[in-house]
């Protein structure tokens, strides 16, 4: 009995040591990444934003970013901001429960709930149609936005885009994990923290593979905020949500009628290419798929150039995106990070992905 005591008591104490590691850890990211933008309030949530309006005479439209899991609007803004300001007007946004945006009272649990809140927010600050840019998990979002706000829809362009059901719709164990309540409550509270700094090293490396990630990137891109328990548990209920939402929406991708573009590499270690990009390219009429050798998950950070030509294509400009693909690939044909570290991923057959 004493023996089972000890380790009863040995428990508690190890839960109160990392809740308050975690505690203290949370006031650190908050202390080292302040919010940089302006709020609203929108369905119910307070939505952190920038805003950068069109100078007179723009040459593109507006353009509305949205960022994929694990991350915040600095992880598209930083790299494209320089590339777009001054050409068009621009909105960068922490999806709900993510960055320094509120998840808000159960109005935003859902990934086209999510699409809503950012149409509300483009009403807000008076953003007619505009094209909107989105990476990876943002990818489906995109969708949902593109099928239920057209009007506000003027093209898309996906960057390494989650799109389509995948054959298992298997996912990580700790976001199944934080997603079931109370325990995943816990693990968020006590272990998400201290584990996620240790491992956020090497796999932000994985996410970039085979190309080099920028050494700041995880302090200036603030992707740290994620590791928050509110965030993680945000990141954690869309994640297991994502595979029966493009199981059910993807047959619905032909309604989509605007010009798209889709980049993919060859190389990604995070998502299927050959079932997501492929089959956008497939469903939305008129899609037009650029495939980038030795490119991994990061298009917004290692083809920057590649990305601003994609949104010019939408926009209507006559660009030649297979020609600017190859010079990124020239760029990038000797990357090799990450090469015996970070595993490949198997690739299903496409045909196995439901149109």
């Amino acid at each position: 009995m004493n023996l089972i005591c000890a380790a009863l008591l040995f428990l508690i104490a190890l839960i109160f040591a990392l809740a308050g590691i975690t505690r203290t850890g949370v006031w650190l990211i908050e202390r080292r990444n302040s919010p940089g933008g302006e709020f609203a309030d929108v369905n119910g949530a307070r939505i952190h934003y920038i805003h950068i309006p069109a100078p007179a005479g723009a040459a593109l439209p507006p353009i509305v970013f949205i960022h994929g899991a694990s991350a915040n609007l600095r992880d598209q803004m930083l790299p494209l901001k320089p590339l777009l300001e001054g050409r068009a007007e621009l909105l960068f946004l922490d999806r709900p429960g993510f960055g320094w945006s509120e998840r808000g009272a159960g109005n935003n649990e859902t990934l086209a709930a999510q699409a809503d809140t950012i149409a509300a927010l483009m009403d807000r600050l008076r953003i007619g149609r505009a094209i909107i840019v989105a990476h990876s998990f943002g990818g489906a979002i995109t969708t949902a936005f593109a099928r239920q706000h057209p009007d506000k829809t003027l093209g898309l362009v996906f960057l390494a885009p989650v799109s389509h059901p995948w054959p298992g719709g298997a996912t990580a164990w700790y976001y199944k994990l934080t997603a079931v309540p109370v325990i995943g409550w816990l693990f968020s509270e006590t272990i998400a923290y201290p584990a996620g700094m240790l491992q956020i090293g090497d796999a932000t490396a994985c996410v970039f593979s085979p190309n080099n990630a920028p050494d700041d990137y995880i302090d200036k891109a603030a992707i740290p905020l994620v590791l928050r328990p509110r965030a993680f548990r945000a990141n954690a209920r869309d994640v297991a949500q994502l595979y029966d939402y493009v199981r059910a929406a993807s047959p619905g991708y032909r309604e989509i009628k605007v010009p798209t573009v889709v980049i993919s590499g060859d190389r990604d270690k995070v998502v299927y290419a050959t079932i997501h990009s492929v089959g956008l390219e497939r469903d939305i009429p008129g899609a037009e798929l650029i495939w980038v050798r030795n490119l991994g998950h990061k298009p917004d950070w290692v083809a920057p150039d590649l990305v601003v030509g994609a949104i010019e294509r939408a926009a209507g400009a006559p660009v030649d995106l297979q020609a600017m693909a190859s010079v990124v690939e020239s760029r990038i044909a000797g990357d090799t990070q990450g090469a015996g570290r970070c595993p490949e991923l198997k690739v299903p057959d496409a045909q196995l992905a439901p149109g």
